[in-house]
């Protein structure tokens, strides 16, 4: 009989700059008894076998007998012979340089003397160990108390008396299905988003039950004594979603006598997982603190209202030649000569030909597509577009919409470079926070400062402007507003592929003459998709764009089979990347756009970093650096992060800043980085580390180093971007697919993260877990 015990702890060091030597682990064998195989005899041989990880530099054990013989074994196999009554003591050592954690298994097989190691019925012991390679930084970012996901509120039973109505004709089973699978057309359109649209609703209202609170405590807001504020772990991180004027409903956790009292809360304000809100008087004078309640969350039903509302406005309108062209208005137009506002888009023959068509409105009534890849410039293509037009057109008027707010906002600064500034007005939701509002578009937009909120104005005062930028949601106010058909003869759709297909048409349908206006898409349908929460919806075609689409279905804005060249009247492809370095570029354009991108980035700019003394390879500015991390939560987030994978972050930023400005690099400023992360847990752990290394803390504006995530870098760039992945293992996988986070098995969020960098691309990650997914394979 043998007995492998392990004696002794994981012992934990930190790499630094050499090499560490860990102490791992200590197993003590001992032999009692003769093995049970068919040759007994007094004498056994022991073969130990290392099965390592792959980072581990080395490994090895030191295996001493009482008699103080001592034997060394590396992860190749060590044999010793073994005696009845013998006993072994087995030190096992990692040597490594890397941060993480390292798993190891030791593998024990006995044999009989007569049997050499590798015999076909050997007696084995298998033992699981790891090592953990970390600094002080991983301590103080480590959790701070284990994670405990947040209960469901039981149901609590209310005395109703319900009085059924009579219910219209619904369809039948066959019919809703008939529905989903035929193809969308003109006919079914208005009757296929309203399902769509209600099967997501539907999955809406399950999925935020899962954030329902129980026992929860409020305090007293110190600046607004009449609104009280609630901890919401995962709010930050949009789970759940809580925006400015979203209702939630409370009640006291002790309360038992029928009927409870349920209270209405308005939220005021979002402040990172605090939300404040406004209840009656009733119970903000009568509020004790440490009352408990239960806290029911609740969706937001307005976009969907406006969405609903959009595609029953489609259909009142007509609007087939725009939603679904044929091509049989499209007229035979001289193309424009044209003196751009921004000189460099005359060397640029795809930007200036998109251009020129958009202007003498070669595919009305059919949409205009900029099939904008990364670093092409759509958005500068759509900007100079509207200054063209408004300086060709005096009677022109322009939607200038995009699904977020970010978006919108880079479309707005940057057609104030150029058109008068008493011509653009941007128009922001009353949800939206003034903290994130940019400071230099506060004139220009509908901010009162006497009422401390968004305001909208008047119809006449909002037609008195050429140029109005909003979000799609937003452009919903404008309907309601009786902004008439036909006032707007431009509506220009910046990034449309991040929106679902009624979300565009909130921006069109009610606005847009279908004849005589033009509508502008523009995005790339291989980058950010829409976001859904229904697999239903999602497989009945929800979560595709309307420009994906037209460009997936539509014959006109399909490539054609003898050339492989796209119809110029209807849709521009932009081939030329004024961004990144072809190292970075290689493998996206492959992957994603048939090779057929050009690197057309300033040579002094891709270059920088080509000679940087902590490349693994001169002249190829692109790391994978592998971390075998773990991935931790704490307290009640649902949010996860992984500190080793910070702290390799954090060496390569030290390592920047020390060599900005020597042997022939630039000086760098913070606001030249990006760190992509996919959870808002690691964002916040990397954000509170810049703070906590001295070094870094002291850099020179390090507040303007941007931490966030996949969906506020697109659209962006930087000179470095970093990324970390944080997943390490490969449970948490289908949680990342359900809720559509993470990096696995999302490839257009990954081609995101790979393209925002022009001259240094460093990757953070586990590389056990991303080969396991095809796009990170490759």
């Amino acid at each position: 009989m043998i007995i492998a015990t392990p004696r002794g702890e994981i012992l934990h060091g930190a790499p630094g700059r050499g090499r560490l030597t860990v102490l791992l682990c200590f197993f003590h064998l001992r032999k009692i008894a003769p093995i049970p195989i068919p040759a007994l005899c007094r004498s056994t041989i022991v073969s130990l076998t290392s099965l390592e990880s792959s980072l581990v530099l080395a490994m090895w054990a030191n295996v001493q007998n009482q008699q103080g013989i001592k034997y060394f074994f590396t992860p190749t196999v060590c044999v010793v012979l073994f005696f009845t009554g013998e006993s072994y003591d087995v030190e096992v050592h990692y040597w490594l340089h890397h941060y993480g954690h390292f798993p190891a298994t030791m593998y024990f097989e006995f044999c009989t003397e007569s049997d050499p190691p590798g015999s076909s019925k050997p007696f084995c012991i298998v033992r699981e160990m790891e090592a953990s390679a970390r600094t002080h930084l991983a301590v103080e970012l480590g959790p701070f108390a284990p994670f405990k996901p947040c209960q469901v509120v039981p149901y609590k039973p209310v005395d109703t008396v319900i009085v059924e109505g009579e219910p219209p004709e619904r369809y039948s089973k066959t019919k809703v299905i008939n529905l989903l699978k035929c193809p969308l057309k003109m006919r079914n359109y208005h009757h296929r988003f309203h399902l769509l649209l209600h099967l997501e609703e539907i999955q809406m209202e399950v999925d935020i039950k899962k954030y329902d609170l129980h026992h929860q405590t409020m305090t007293q807001d110190r600046d607004n004594r009449r609104l009280l504020v609630l901890h919401v772990p995962g709010v930050a991180e949009n789970r759940p979603s809580v925006l400015r004027g979203d209702c939630l409903k409370v009640a006291k956790s002790e309360d038992k006598v029928q009927p409870i009292t349920v209270y209405t809360g308005y939220v005021h304000r979002v402040e990172l997982e605090r939300v404040k809100l406004g209840f009656s008087k009733r119970l903000v004078q009568s509020f004790i603190s440490n009352t408990r309640f239960d806290v029911e969350f609740t969706i937001n039903r307005f976009p969907l209202k406006l969405q609903h509302r959009a595609v029953d406005l489609a259909e009142k309108h007509q609007m087939d030649e725009v939603l679904f062209p044929s091509g049989s208005g499209v007229r035979t137009t001289l193309m424009p000569k044209l003196s751009m506002f921004n000189r460099q888009l005359e060397n640029n023959p795809e930007q200036h030909a998109a251009i020129q068509r958009i202007v003498s409105g070669a595919s009305k009534p059919a949409p205009y597509l900029v099939f904008g890849p990364p670093g092409t410039g759509k958005t500068i293509t759509l900007v100079e577009a509207m200054n063209q037009l408004n300086r060709v057109d005096p009677l022109c008027h322009i939607l200038a919409c995009a699904p977020s707010n970010s978006a919108s906002d880079l479309l707005c600064e940057r057609l104030l470079g150029h058109m008068d500034p008493h011509c653009v007005y941007r128009l922001y939701a009353s949800s939206r926070p003034l903290s994130t509002v940019p400071q230099n578009l506060l004139k220009h937009c509908n901010w009162d400062a006497s009422q401390d909120s968004f305001v909208f104005p008047t119809k006449e005062v909002l037609m008195g402007y050429k140029v109005i930028i909003t979000t799609l949601v937003t452009a919903g106010r404008l309907v309601s507003g009786g902004i008439p058909v036909g006032h707007f003869t431009h509506v220009f759709i910046d990034e449309s592929g991040q929106a679902v297909e009624p979300e565009s048409i909130i921006g069109i349908a009610g606005l847009l003459h279908p004849e005589e206006g033009q509508l502008v898409l523009a995005g790339d349908p291989q980058q950010l998709g829409p976001i859904l929460r229904s697999p239903l919806a999602m497989q009945y075609g929800m979560g595709i764009s309307l420009l994906e689409r037209l460009m997936k279905d539509n014959p006109l804005y399909q490539k054609d089979g003898e050339f492989g060249h796209f119809d110029s009247r209807f849709v521009t492809k932009l081939l030329r990347n004024y961004r990144s370095h072809p190292a970075i570029l290689k493998i996206p354009n492959e992957l994603f756009y048939e090779k057929e991108l050009q690197v057309f980035a300033d040579q002094w700019d891709r270059e920088t970093y080509c000679n940087w003394e902590h490349l693994p390879k001169e002249g190829f500015p692109l790391i994978f650096h592998g971390v075998l991390g773990k991935d931790e939560r704490e307290g009640n987030s649902p949010s996860f992060f992984n500190v080793s994978e910070i702290e390799v972050l954090v060496d390569y930023l030290t390592k920047l800043m020390k060599t900005q400005g020597k042997k022939g690099l630039p000086k760098l400023s913070p606001k030249d980085i990006g760190i992509i992360a996919p959870y808002r847990k690691q964002v916040e752990k990397i954000q509170n580390a810049l703070n906590f290394v001295k070094e870094l803390s002291q850099w020179k504006d390090i507040k303007e180093l941007k931490v966030g995530s996949v969906e506020e870098f697109q659209g962006q760039e930087r000179k470095i971007i970093m990324v970390s992945t944080v997943r390490s293992s490969i449970n948490y996988v289908k949680m990342d697919q359900d809720f559509n986070i993470g990096f696995l098995t999302n490839e257009k969020r990954f081609n995101v993260a790979m393209t925002r960098a022009k001259a240094l691309l460093i990757v953070v990650g586990n590389p056990v877990i991303l080969n396991k997914d095809p796009t990170w394979e490759r």
